[in-house]
Order: C-alpha cells, then structure tokens, then sequence
C-alpha cells in the first residue's frame, strides 16, 4: 500500500496556506446537513399559478417550494427570487405556470453530507436554497441560506468545493495533501478523534466522486461516449462507514443498470477511476477492492446475485469480500441503486443466521491486545490498533445491524440501533463506542505525529508516547474490545424470529 510521501510537510514546488486552517470554525465539520434542514417540504404542481405558490409562501412563511415529477421526485424549485424575475417582466405574469418560472434542474445535497459541503455547494453555485433528497431523489427537507447564517465559514471550508473544481488527479492530489493540516485543526479546537475521522471519510467521499467525474470527462474526450446505463459509484469500508483515518487507500465499487455487453464501457470507465483516485493521494487497494476489479463491478441483478451467493454459501474467504461491502455508500450517479441493494444486502443477511455467524466468526481469531503479564502486544516498537482494537468493534456493531435489519453504516449508529433494538445491553454498547473513540484517537493523532516528522502514517501506535493516563486509558479500550466475540454471539443466540427483516 502506497501512502503520505515522506515530506508531506513541506514538499517542493507545492506551497499549502493552511493559516486558514488554523482559524477554522469547526461547526459545519461536525454537524450534518439532518441537523439544519426544515422539513417537511411544501410542495406545488408545476401546472399552478405563480400567484398560487406566491400567496403559499406567504401563509407558511417560507421563501421557496418544491416541484415534483410524476413520480414525487425532484423537478424544480420556485423561490423568491424566481417570483422577482417574473414581475419584473410585467405584474400579469403572476398567472403563468410554475413550470415557466421555476428553476430546473435542481441542485440538491443528502441528508447526511456534512455541512461544509452544502455551505461549498451553495456559494459555489449562488443559490440560497439547497433542498435535501434520499437515495431515490426525493426531497426530503430544505436547507436554506438563513439556517446556515447562524454559522460561521472559515476559507478552509472551500476544501471541499477546491475538490468539485479540481481539473485533474494531481490537483485533487494537493488537496488531499492537506487533509493533515485539517485534521490538526480540527483537533486543536477539541474536535473529537472520531467527528475528526468523519470529516476525512467525507472528503474521501468528495475526491472520489470527483474522480468519477473525471473519469466521465476522459471517457468521452476519448471518444467513448456517454454510460450505456443508469450506473452509480459507491465507497467501501472506512469511508463508507464515514470512519477514515489518515492512512487511504482504494475502497469502491461500481453498480450499474447495463447488460453484460455494457461491462466493457464501465471497466474503462473504472480504470480511468482507480488512476485518477491513486493520482490523488489514495492509492490502489492492495486486495483488490476497486471498481476496475469485475469482483466488484456487478450489475444491479449481478450484485444481488452476488449478495445471494455470500449468503447462502458463507465461506471465510468469501466473507472477507462481504464485510467491507456491507459498509458502502453511493457518491455518484444514480443513488436509486444503491438504496434498492441495501435493502435486498440488509434482507439476505437478516435471514441467514449461518452467515451471520459466519461474520461473526472473524472476531474470534483476533488476540488479546496484552501478553500473560498484561503488556501490549508490539513489533518493532508499535501495536496495530487497527488489528487488535479497532476490527473487533467495527465487526461486532456490522453483525448486529445486519441481525436486527439495520440499514446503518456508521459504527456508533449500529451501536446505538442495537441497543435500542435490545440487540445488546445499553451500557455494552455505550462501552463499546467509548472504546472506539479512545482507540481511534490514539491512531489519529500518532498519525499526525508521524506526518508531522515526515514519516507515513498507518495503523500502528508507539506506547511509549503515551502517559500514564492515556496508556490505561487505552488498556481499558482493548479490553472491551476484546469482549466483543462474546457479546455478538450472545445477541445472535438470543435474536427473536420476529426480530428478522
């Protein structure tokens, strides 16, 4: 696995502010677009008159509504300053249709983007009105400018938007390059290690699906013309779950609506992808899980085929594929297909307690953090924390999600469903986020240490940089983490039928 280039610090030609970094106002890294969207939406048919939607403005006090298609999907948006452009051009206009006036087609974000992108996305594109869709392009909430104005912006909050507009791989690759300084930023303002982590997965998110987009742009330059079929990118893994650290690599894969003669457009298509991405500062997945590998790049009907085949014969190697794609998240395309393979992958799984168990296993075989007289476990100085501490969490709160039919990806999201669920005792599952947070801490800022002395980050932390307090802060978190394998058995053992999807 490739990573940081040795002088990430400081590296020739390439000159990084990050004084505005240093300043950053941290709210809109933590903090989800959910948290500030108005909802529900106010909607109007696009037949209706504009002195219609103008006088429903009026009684609900609000500066916009939503226009649907026939299928209750986004199709325009008539705000207050369509109606101005209206009038202008003469006060009878007022009885034209909505679909005269509204603007189409419409900008929207998710839910769960983080709320630097949408506050990128809407000075980028100069629009005070953002509204917020599901996985199927159907509005959901609105976020407005006046929700945001309570929020301060920094200029490091145009990473993200810097990410939209980069031209090609070595751009994005100066961008990701910053991350580092981001990250100790964010931590400097007492940012938490995982909300820190969040915000890494999502410009992962941001870079990869530039590079989708990139790759779009060369596909057609070369002359191969547009996607033969409704197709969408998803990310794997840590960034999936929204857990990334400062040590990339490729995680993705590709989902699409084609016939098998389409394969070939969208192998191009990923191969172009994984180049541009591993330009960029995230490097080719050493096991092979990225988009240009045919294992993961299925059609619709192929990967739930694929799901299929996982769970009806759950063999070890097998669920080394499955794990990590349990975690995925779409970032470009058509979203659609995603959600529909979510939940035909939550379903399957739900009703398969052989592969269930399956999963589970993987916990079993991790050693105990500690040695017979409770030393940490090292080589050449270091324990991997990711093997010994973060693994058996991340599993544990998959398998349980995956038993109680939960369709969330974030780990302490699982972990919270599964407690409310009954899946595992409150305080097990309190325990366990804890300790996720203690470990992903340490790794975070061992890793910032390491960047900072011009070496490569990864996974491994050196105790001897640790105080007292800190170390047996740590110890704790392995030891709960070590519990894991029994805890996950015990609620599958106890899971109800009813509780299957």
């Amino acid at each position: 696995m490739a990573g940081w280039p040795p002088s990430i610090a400081r590296r020739a030609g390439d000159t990084v502010d990050t004084t505005a970094l240093e300043r950053l106002d941290s709210f809109p890294y933590r903090h989800r677009v959910s948290e500030l969207m108005t909802a529900p939406i106010v909607t109007i048919d696009p037949d209706r008159p504009v002195a219609e939607a103008t006088r429903l403005m009026s009684e609900r006090r609000i500066s916009s509504v939503i226009v649907l298609d026939a299928d209750r999907r986004l199709h325009g948006i008539l705000t207050e300053r369509d109606v101005l452009r209206l009038v202008a051009a003469g006060p009878d206009r007022l009885a034209d249709p909505i679909s005269a006036a509204m603007t189409t087609p419409v900008h929207a974000i998710e839910a769960d983007a983080p709320i630097y992108r949408a506050l990128a996305r809407m000075a980028r594109l100069d629009v005070r009105h953002l509204p917020v869709v599901d996985d199927d392009n159907r509005p959901i909430g609105m976020l407005t400018s006046s929700a945001l104005l309570k929020q301060r912006a920094s200029l490091a909050l145009t990473l993200g938007d810097e990410i939209a507009l980069a031209p090609d791989g070595r751009a994005l690759r100066v961008l990701h390059d910053r991350l580092p300084a981001l990250v100790r930023a964010l931590r400097s303002e007492d940012v938490s290690a995982t909300q820190a982590s969040s915000v890494v997965a999502g410009i992962t998110r941001d870079l990869t699906a530039r590079a989708g987009e990139l790759a779009l742009a060369e596909m057609k330059s070369a002359g191969q013309g547009e996607p033969p079929a409704p197709w969408c990118l998803l990310v794997l893994g840590s960034a999936g779950r929204g857990e990334s650290l400062l040590a990339p690599d490729q995680d993705n894969a590709l989902i699409h609506e084609g016939a098998t003669e389409d394969d070939a457009w969208f192998a191009a298509f990923a191969e172009r992808l994984n180049r541009l991405l591993d330009e960029a500062g995230v490097p080719y997945c050493s096991g092979g899980v990225m988009a240009k590998n045919p294992s993961y790049r299925h059609s619709l009907a192929g990967w739930q085929a694929q799901v299929d085949a996982w769970v009806a014969r759950p063999q070890p190697e097998a669920v080394l594929g499955a794990d990590i794609f349990y975690d995925f998240a779409a970032v470009l395309g058509t979203r659609r297909l995603a959600g529909v393979l979510r939940q035909h992958a939550t379903r399957a799984a739900g009703h398969s307690p052989t592969f269930l168990h399956q999963l589970a296993a993987a916990t079993e075989d991790v050693p105990r953090a500690t040695d017979l007289l409770g030393r940490l476990r090292t080589r050449e100085g270091r324990i991997d924390l990711k093997r010994y501490g973060l693994f058996p969490i991340v599993t544990a709160a998959r398998v349980v999600a995956l038993a109680w039919g939960s369709t969330a990806t974030a780990t302490d999201a699982r972990l919270a469903e599964a407690a409310t669920k009954g899946a595992f005792p409150e305080d097990a599952a309190r325990s366990l986020a804890e300790a996720r947070g203690v470990i992903v801490e340490t790794i975070l800022d061992q890793q910032l240490e390491d960047v900072a002395a011009g070496r490569i980050p990864d996974n491994r932390v050196d105790p001897r940089r640790l105080g007292r307090r800190a170390t047996s802060r740590l110890r704790e978190a392995l030891a709960t983490s070590a519990e894991t394998s029994e805890l996950v058995h015990t609620a599958l053992s106890s899971r109800p039928i009813t509780s299957s999807p």
